[in-house]
């Protein structure tokens, strides 16, 4: 078998996505034939080589599974989180050793997906991948046409002018003071919807993911998970 990246067999082998990889193994966590590795050109060899993480040995995974979760709030999107607080994968009890595609803040609940295919985390989170997200977004006020052109051009979010989004009203409710828009994106920058949100001076009530692509959540209850179907992996990729 060909030598690869280290922090690429990790992804593989599902233990998180291979840009976090690569910050176990410069936090020295990743040892290769006993020798701990904190270069990340460091190649290895499948076949003959032993790979341990946190000291555990970990090889790839054989048989790849891929789910989709409609995650309720009061989850962090995390393998593995340092204050001890519920994480997605408290929700999804499976053999494998999953990680999830891409966050979901605490406080937005809705499509995620989670692998164990290590190079469908990195296509799918790369940005030239362009893969739409789709979000509903309750914002406190009524939401004004030329507030909406603002979000489908673009607004400034930290040093970083958002691409055109795709922007629609769903519901205004005058005697709550409520709007309800729909907001598809296809980036990921960190907290991305709230943040281009607050640019146009609305603040965020509630927030959904209801689609990753074409793959939504409608029919699963908040908590629920599925198995994706050969067809939506494919349409992913």
């Amino acid at each position: 078998m060909e030598e690869i990246r280290l922090q690429k067999y990790l992804a593989n082998c599902g233990i998180a996505s291979r840009r976090k990889c690569e910050e176990y193994i410069l936090e020295g966590k990743v040892e290769v034939n006993g020798k701990i590795i904190k270069e990340l050109g460091t190649k290895i060899n499948p076949t003959n080589d032993i790979v341990k993480f946190d000291g555990k040995e970990v090889k790839e995974e054989k048989n790849f599974v891929y789910i989709l979760l409609n995650k309720p709030i009061g989850y962090v999107t995390t393998v593995e989180d340092q204050f001890h607080r519920d994480t997605v994968l408290d929700l999804v009890k499976v053999k494998e050793r999953i990680v999830p595609v891409g966050r979901l803040d605490m406080y937005t609940s809705g499509a995620l997906i989670l692998t164990n295919d290590g190079d469908f985390v990195y296509k799918i989170t790369h940005p030239k991948h362009e893969i739409n997200k789709t979000y509903t977004v309750t914002l406190k006020g009524i939401i004004q046409n030329n507030e909406v052109e603002q979000l489908r051009k673009g607004v400034k979010i930290d040093d970083y002018i958002t691409k055109p989004a795709k922007v629609k009203i769903l519901k205004t409710d005058t005697e709550k003071d409520i709007s309800r828009i729909e907001i598809t994106i296809h980036e990921g920058k960190n907290r991305q919807v709230r943040k281009m949100c607050e640019t146009i001076g609305r603040k965020v009530l509630a927030l959904h993911r209801s689609k990753i692509g074409n793959i939504g959540v409608k029919y699963l209850k908040l908590g629920q998970w599925r198995y994706l179907s050969r067809k939506e992996i494919e349409s992913l990729k």
